[in-house]
């Protein structure tokens, strides 16, 4: 019990400094809170940016997220012990993870908050690639709502071709609740395809709002044979 009250008063301070370096380095801005429940448990699902992706997410909702992290993380010592006092989940990222999908999925039977990113990797020029047909077993399985969360501004501050992070602008917004009585519905691949789409609108919105211009989605043009 102690040990499970150090790691929370943990989590809760790093945030808050987290959050200092996240407002003084990138500006960010939090819309959709209010599409967050306050309890009970859900899955957290991002597209992903860059390496700072886990604290954007976390540090615009007041509620204490489990993590999921590639296994091949922890080989950094510093940086394991970290994500590991913070309670993550290593999963491995090139196979199937029959044992972390056990360990997500008891969390959320907890009434934890789990984080994810269903792409699997970062992206490599600021698109939304589609997601694994794993996550829509995931979620099926758990049977836990999904709130999609899409993070702007992250890849021009810090692509994954560039060593260091830049200051920059960084937009984070929690969408609308998608709930599991809409993926019972569903296969893991219409699931997977669904939430894809989700957050590619939310992302199209996002950039336009801006005056940023969105990302195209269109399939590619037939070519004759």
């Amino acid at each position: 019990m102690f040990k499970k009250r150090l790691k929370i008063a943990w989590y809760w301070l790093a945030r808050f400094g987290c959050q200092i370096f996240c407002a003084a380095v990138f500006r960010l801005r939090v819309q959709g809170r209010e599409n967050v429940p306050r309890g009970g448990a859900y899955i957290l699902a991002g597209n992903h940016q860059s390496y700072l992706d886990p604290v954007f997410c976390g540090v615009g909702i007041r509620r204490r997220l489990c993590y999921v992290a590639r296994d091949s993380l922890y080989r950094f010592k510093p940086f394991g012990w970290l994500i590991h006092s913070l309670d993550a989940i290593p999963i491995a990222r090139d196979k199937p993870d029959l044992v972390a999908m056990r360990a997500v999925i008891a969390r959320l039977r907890e009434g934890e908050a789990v984080c994810l990113y269903p792409e699997a990797t970062r992206t490599y020029d600021g698109k939304i690639v589609p997601f694994k047909a794993g996550f829509g077993l995931l979620c099926r399985r758990s049977d836990a709502p999904v709130v999609p969360v899409l993070i702007d501004g992250a890849f021009e501050a810090w692509p994954r071709q560039k060593r260091f992070f830049s200051p920059g602008k960084v937009t984070i917004w929690y969408g609308k609740l998608q709930p599991a009585e809409l993926m019972r519905a569903m296969t893991n691949e219409e699931l997977a395809d669904h939430l894809t789409a989700v957050l590619r609108q939310m992302q199209t919105e996002c950039r336009l709002k801006q005056g940023k211009k969105p990302y195209d989605y269109s399939p590619p043009a037939a070519t004759d044979a």
